[in-house]
């Protein structure tokens, strides 16, 4: 039977603050600090029991930080983890992106905890700017919550402690199965151009391939829609494949060169680490007259002769060995940099005629088509399993529960 509540502002039973942050350049107020210091995304667990960061207490007399004592509810309030939510276990302050809801007589904190958990959708709704959202203290203070008797708080918190903890559990369980069959298929593939086979042959990509380089598109002429998609390393799966960027794709109403309209099955690998994984990753172009070539993207093309399909070099390039190589070739600190000369140096393995590859690249593909397939479930199973979770919160904030 669904519980009748009353509600009032959370302003009206409990009193919030917001940290601060110690002038960065005065050493004074961080060096040999021992006053733990937290920061929005640290704010990211049920349990707050450590900080990473420690300021002196002339840093938190001089600035607008302040301790929160033990089992104050934090609420992140700016950037990738507005709305998370974390009940802090130890004296320790914080820094102005975060808001503390401190103890009070009217919630324990497990309560506020889920609370704040089933409101983090409507918190981040409000929140103002694009790239880094702001939820601000008052929006927190605003919040309308239900005023429960703290046994009926307590039974709550215990239904979904448990709840949640079975949920943990096959959720752990899920992203693990999915983990395995990636790894069974990468290790499927690996091992197939380890062992190699009879008739085989071993050579640098220089005497197979040329890699030839993107145009330099102008981005004066560059567009959110368009006949043209504008290919980039975003484009590109750190495990290969192309990889469509919904919004963030980007497209091109300018004039363009002569042989830089990619066609269906084109080889391209990606030539600059714009992401962890992403150097030396390949794709096969999806569709003809449908996408350019872009700069800092290498085009594939095999030498006259040469034993060469771009369906099994796809495969070849998505193998540690490679990939490591490619890698290790690189120049740079911050953004990775390859160049057609030092991937050309690569040696890769490979059979003698192009049969045999494509009977290769069918038997990869099977797998990786099974390999999907098992993906696909997981990935449903962790989403049901996630809505699940808001679904009993959403009952237990009902008084349905």
């Amino acid at each position: 039977m669904k519980a009748v509540w009353q509600t009032t502002r959370l302003a009206e039973v409990c009193q919030t603050a917001s940290g601060g942050t110690p002038l960065k350049s005065n050493k004074d107020f961080y060096e040999g600090g021992k006053v733990p210091w937290l920061q929005s995304g640290e704010v990211s667990q049920r349990e707050i029991s450590a900080a990473k960061t420690f300021i002196t207490e002339l840093g938190l007399k001089r600035s607008s930080a302040k301790l929160f004592p033990a089992n104050t509810v934090l609420v992140a309030m700016y950037g990738a983890t507005a709305g998370q939510v974390g009940i802090l276990r130890f004296e320790s302050a914080t820094n102005q992106a975060v808001c503390g809801i401190l103890p009070n007589k009217t919630f324990i904190p497990e309560f506020l905890y889920y609370l704040l958990l089933s409101r983090k959708s409507e918190l981040v709704a409000q929140a103002v700017g694009n790239a880094q959202p702001n939820i601000s203290q008052q929006k927190i203070r605003d919040m309308y919550v239900p005023l429960v008797t703290i046994p009926e708080q307590r039974r709550i918190v215990s239904t979904l402690a448990q709840a949640f903890g079975k949920i943990a559990k096959a959720r752990a369980n899920a992203k693990k199965n999915l983990q395995n069959s990636r790894e069974v298929f990468e290790s499927y593939l690996n091992s197939l151009f380890i062992r190699k086979g009879e008739g085989w042959l071993e050579k640098p990509l220089n005497e197979l391939c040329e890699f030839k380089h993107g145009f330099a598109f102008k981005s004066e002429y560059f567009s959110t829609k368009g006949d043209y998609i504008l290919l980039s390393p975003g484009n590109f799966h750190e495990r290969g494949g192309y990889k469509d960027r919904g919004g963030k794709q980007k497209y091109y109403e300018g004039a363009i060169p002569a042989g830089y309209i990619l066609a269906e099955g084109d080889l391209l690998i990606a030539m600059t680490e714009q992401a962890a994984g992403l150097l030396g990753s390949p794709i096969l172009v999806p569709k003809v007259g449908r996408f350019l070539h872009n700069q800092r993207l290498g085009l594939v093309a095999a030498k006259n002769g040469a034993p060469w399909c771009n369906e099994f070099f796809f495969h070849v390039f998505n193998t540690q060995r490679v990939r490591k190589e490619i890698h290790d070739s690189a120049s740079g600190v911050k953004v990775r940099h390859t160049s057609p000369s030092k991937m050309g140096d690569v040696v890769v393995p490979f059979p003698a005629n192009t049969a045999e590859q494509l009977a290769i690249v069918q038997k990869i593909n099977a797998l990786a088509k099974e390999t999907q397939r098992l993906e696909s479930i997981y990935q449903r199973k962790i989403v049901a399993l996630d809505e699940l979770k808001q679904s009993l919160l959403h009952q237990a904030f009902s008084g349905q529960l």
